[in-house]
């Protein structure tokens, strides 16, 4: 009996000291391509303040976590847990508005799902997350699939070898705690959601399928008879002979190709340039195209077009554009919440498309991927970020990598969209060498991911005197387009405006990333007077007119397209934890402000 239950120690602690990320994989492209069977709904919660599940009374971890799901097999076994006694809550979700208890809370949740599985040696079953907010922690059956560290971008293990025949359970361990040396760090100015925030799925994969490829249409000379679309993929395995088809019917283009010992296939495909319809804002043209992999079909739609800098311009398919934009929180369109859905996604576009925008900044971090796919098929460019936002640990090791792997996750998933048309790397950061040398690696490392779309980060005004602004940054060597917030009429006199001048000493486009104020739908008077609806609109006159005089001004995202709940924002009758910088209020009405914006991008 003491062997036995040796072992069985043993056995169990070896689930929680075995490296966690043994069956993570790098991240599946275009998953909604394949064979998928929804987690979504109902999942049983247990509110862990002390981590008690996780770690014993000295603050070791357990062998007998809530990840074990146990049950009672005498009447005399203690267990002080039952996720199938405790409340569920609705997935994806944030526990903050589910859980009216849970409003303020930073801590540890658990989730329990149950599902049907039936496993088979003929193909894998990946366990797929849009996203977990903070850290996560992942067990099936009781055995540890992975931990997960990023609050925005997808990940997912495989649990081939965890399922067995009949009911599964699926057990993660969520904790939105800040930490200075997380992205973003401590203080940041949204609402921490906590919870599985994005889609849950079971993905049935071959043995060997395609882990990524890629369609990017080359920039060509402007009267150009050819033009040339190069694809390569790569296989989840370093295998060669497999076939790889790739086919876009409408335009008669198809090619064989067999991989090589890397996996890897890559081709140029050429395709005569009047037959091309390019992706724009006026013309969102979106191929069908059709992959295959020896016996399995894939299928995506991909847009093509050309984004580019030349010297104060930014050229969409060789032509010169002003990007009219604005920036969202993933936050619902009316009250707040975290926006994961198709609908989510189409209301808040809809509404930048009603104020006259080809463009939105995703701030500060990654959307879910209905909202960049909505964007895409609406006509509507992005600038996607990642959270490197305002004061991180850029000495710290496991900072950089948590970034760079924020950073890789993004591009992976939506590298292949042709709306996204800006990387961004980070916002209002403070300088320093360390984090000149923090975020010139990884524009580096972007670049080395993605060459066909532009770098750019959201910059602070780094000097003013005499009615001059200067912008001087480090970092404007590593960017293609010089970004920067700017709040003359919020946090500096509105009556300074019409006597700015700026000082930009780089041949770049510039984009003005923020500019704004905050007012309380309904509340009105005199525009001298904060907080009112006539504050905001007249800060926006003068905003606008001071911005047209800046050279090279290729296009703005505002602050914000609605209001956001925040912490940090505590005036009571006006703010109420609500950010109210919103063109539309929290319940999505229409601030004076959003007419003035209106008719500002109407005439550019």
């Amino acid at each position: 009996m003491k062997k036995l239950l040796t072992t069985m120690l043993l056995a169990v602690g070896s689930v929680l000291t075995a490296s966690a990320d043994d069956l993570a994989l790098p991240l599946i492209q275009n998953v909604n391509a394949y064979e998928s069977c929804s987690l979504n709904g109902e999942w049983n919660y247990i509110v862990d303040v002390q981590e008690e599940g996780y770690y014993d009374y000295r603050m070791n971890p357990t062998q007998w976590g809530f990840f074990q799901n146990a049950k009672p097999q005498k009447p005399e076994d203690l267990i002080e847990y039952d996720f199938d006694k405790s409340p569920t809550m609705k997935i994806p979700s944030d526990w903050n508005t589910q859980d009216e208890r849970l409003f303020f809370y930073e801590g540890t949740v658990w989730f329990k799902k149950s599902f049907q599985a039936k496993p088979s040696n003929d193909y894998r079953t990946l366990l797929y997350f849009g996203a977990v907010n903070y850290d996560s922690h992942v067990w099936v059956n009781g055995k540890k699939a992975g931990h997960h560290v990023g609050g925005f971008t997808p990940f997912n293990y495989d649990i081939s070898s965890l399922l067995k025949d009949g009911e599964n359970v699926v057990i993660v361990k969520v904790d939105n705690k800040r930490h200075a040396e997380d992205v973003p760090t401590q203080i940041f100015d949204w609402w921490n959601y906590g919870g599985i925030t994005r889609d849950v799925k079971l993905v049935k994969v071959p043995q060997v399928y395609l882990e990524d490829y890629s369609l990017q249409l080359q920039k060509a000379a402007d009267k150009a008879k050819v033009r040339e679309i190069s694809f390569s993929a790569k296989l989840n395995a370093k295998e060669a002979g497999h076939k790889v088809c790739v086919s876009i019917p409408e335009l008669k283009l198809e090619q064989q190709l067999t991989t090589d010992a890397e996996g890897k296939v890559s081709v140029t495909l050429k395709v005569a340039a009047k037959k091309l319809q390019l992706w724009s804002p006026e013309n969102p043209k979106l191929y069908q195209v059709h992959l295959s992999l020896d016996n399995s079909t894939y299928t995506d739609e991909i847009g093509f077009r050309t984004i580019e800098t030349r010297d104060k311009q930014i050229l969409l398919n060789g032509k010169p554009i002003f990007l009219k934009g604005i920036s969202i929180h993933e936050e619902k369109a009316n009250g707040g919440g975290r926006a994961n859905s198709v609908e989510d996604a189409r209301t808040l576009l809809g509404w930048a498309k009603e104020l006259g925008c080809n463009f939105v900044r995703l701030a500060h971090y990654p959307h879910n991927e209905n909202m960049v796919r909505e964007a895409e098929r609406m006509g509507i460019m992005v600038w996607s970020e990642i959270p490197c936002y305002w004061t991180i640990a850029w000495t710290n090791p496991k900072t950089f990598e948590n970034a760079k792997q924020q950073l890789t996750d993004m591009i992976a998933r939506d590298h292949n969209r042709a709306n996204v048309v800006i990387w961004s790397i980070a916002n209002e950061t403070p300088h320093s060498a360390q984090r000149d040398d923090f975020l010139s690696r990884l524009a580096k490392h972007a670049r080395s991911l993605d060459n066909t779309r532009l770098i750019s980060m959201a910059m602070e005004v780094t000097g003013a005197s005499n009615y001059v602004n200067r912008l001087n940054d480090n970092m404007n060597q590593y960017v293609d387009v010089v970004s920067f917030n700017q709040y003359i009429g919020w946090y500096r006199d509105v009556n300074d405006a019409p006597k700015m001048k700026w000082e930009i000493p780089y041949n770049k486009p510039v984009i003005i990333s923020e500019f704004g104020g905050g007012a309380k739908y309904g509340y009105h008077g005199a525009k001298n007077q904060r907080w009112t609806e006539e504050f905001q609109e007249n800060l926006y006159i003068e905003n606008t007119a001071m911005l047209d005089k800046i050279d090279g001004l290729s296009g703005t995202t505002p602050w914000i397209l609605k209001d956001f709940r925040s912490p940090r924002r505590v005036l009571p009758d006006v703010q109420d934890y609500y950010n109210r910088k919103g063109l539309f209020s929290d319940k999505g009405e229409k601030k004076k402000a959003f007419y003035v914006l209106k008719k500002w991008y109407e005439s550019k």
